[in-house]
């Protein structure tokens, strides 16, 4: 009833990441570019930080449907393994089938797989998510695993993507190496206030709502939010939820304090 109310093809505000909802706000297409002109050049290790609910894993997501046919990708969204079980994870999400178990054995066939890669024309890339749960050794073998490369570039993409003590973290004195070899970085910035807008009715649109929301209603959605997505997300479903209750289709501030009082 929900959806049929007001005209739904799919939930507009949930906090799945889903590459179809991507907003190009101009902090988002800035990582979304730069992210592919790294992989293009085979820059070798990228970083990209952003405060919880900016729509980092969703920025994964869109990068990876949005590289060229023949890129191998291996995406980690959730780190929490062993240093051994998280190389299991990469090859594993790269398609290899690892049958021994000791380090030297998974990065061998990783070898062989790249290079494999590298000779078809193609290019691997490795991105992991929640990156600031990594440990320093988990770090360092990434590090190493950036040195896997022929005599004129690096075989392996590998973009790290976390919360911005991630960065603190790789500053840190045993984690200058890797650090040092990070060539492109991007901090992902909340919306601007006149972005809000945008990305509320591009969602709106992209799910076949029929609904209306005052003008004066965006300026209070951007001060309850900060800008940031996922906010926004919970905020507006919920609006969406009080609507249907009252058998609304036109959202003024009224319904929207009343969400926020709700959500703090």
């Amino acid at each position: 009833m929900y959806f049929d109310f007001y005209g739904l093809k799919s939930s507009p505000f949930n906090i799945t990441a889903d590459p179809k909802f991507f907003f190009e706000g101009s902090s988002h297409k800035e990582a979304l570019e730069i992210l592919l002109f790294g992989i293009e050049q085979k820059k070798g290790i990228m970083l990209v930080t952003g405060e919880v609910g900016t729509g980092k894993t969703t920025l994964c997501k869109t990068l990876i449907a949005k590289l060229p046919a023949g890129i191998k990708t291996s995406l980690i969204l959730n780190p929490y393994f062993s240093d051994v079980q998280l190389l299991h994870a990469i090859v594993s999400d790269f398609g290899l089938q690892s049958i021994k178990k000791s380090r030297l054995d998974i990065i061998n066939s990783l070898n062989a797989f790249l290079l494999e890669v590298n000779a078809s024309g193609n290019t691997a890339v490795l991105i992991i998510d929640e990156a600031q749960d990594l440990s320093s050794r988990q770090l360092e073998q990434i590090r190493l695993l950036s040195n896997l490369e022929t005599s004129s570039e690096k075989l392996l993409q590998i973009i790290l993507v976390g919360q911005p003590e991630l960065v603190e973290k790789l500053k840190t004195f045993n984690l200058r190496q890797i650090y040092q070899r990070i060539v492109i970085k991007h901090n992902l910035l909340p919306l601007k206030e006149d972005e809000v807008k945008e990305y509320i009715n591009f969602r709106l649109s992209k799910s076949g709502a029929n609904i209306t929301i005052e003008p004066n209603s965006y300026k209070l959605i951007y001060e309850f939010s900060k800008g940031i997505p996922r906010l926004i997300n919970a905020l507006c479903d919920r609006a969406l939820l009080c609507g249907f209750v009252k058998e609304k289709k036109v959202f003024d501030e009224e319904i929207f304090k009343a969400c926020i009082e709700e959500l703090k």
